[in-house]
């Protein structure tokens, strides 16, 4: 399956944002293919205002946060990928959500975990767990 944090990360800044808050992003400046102005970094990280007042032409993808942003008077293009994101909160409150550095694409188990049931492979199988309902009529 896909990633869930650009998911997340859209509809949490939509959630902010509707709130009347300032969506900020907690970005690990040390991922190889962020594109941020030299300089603004602290400790490897920076946090950015990517409110829509604060930005122009801001596109929330599933590879990245991309938008165009003045620092120092300057007009900068910036890219944050999707990896580098550590957090989304509002400044006003604080609310939103950490990622953890596990938070990668989600996979598939290659091994089903204990006391599950194989899946059935034939059509005969299929049938006969379709016929059996776990559901009940509770009157």
């Amino acid at each position: 399956m896909n990633s869930s944090k650009p998911y997340i990360i859209r509809a949490l800044h939509e959630w902010i944002s509707d709130n009347n808050c300032t969506p900020l992003v907690l970005v690990s400046a040390q991922h190889p293919d962020v594109q941020i102005p030299a300089g603004i970094e602290e400790d490897g990280k920076v946090v950015l205002n990517v409110s829509y007042g604060a930005t122009k032409n801001l596109e929330l993808a599933d590879e990245g946060i991309l938008f165009d942003a003045r620092f120092s008077g300057v007009s900068q293009n910036l890219f944050i990928p999707i990896e580098s994101v550590m957090a989304i909160y509002a400044r006003e409150n604080g609310q939103g959500m950490m990622f953890g550095e596990n938070d990668k694409e989600d996979e598939q188990p290659t091994n089903p975990p204990k006391g599950s049931k194989p899946v059935p492979t034939n059509k005969k199988e299929n049938k006969k767990s379709a016929d059996k309902s776990f559901l009940k009529v509770v009157k």
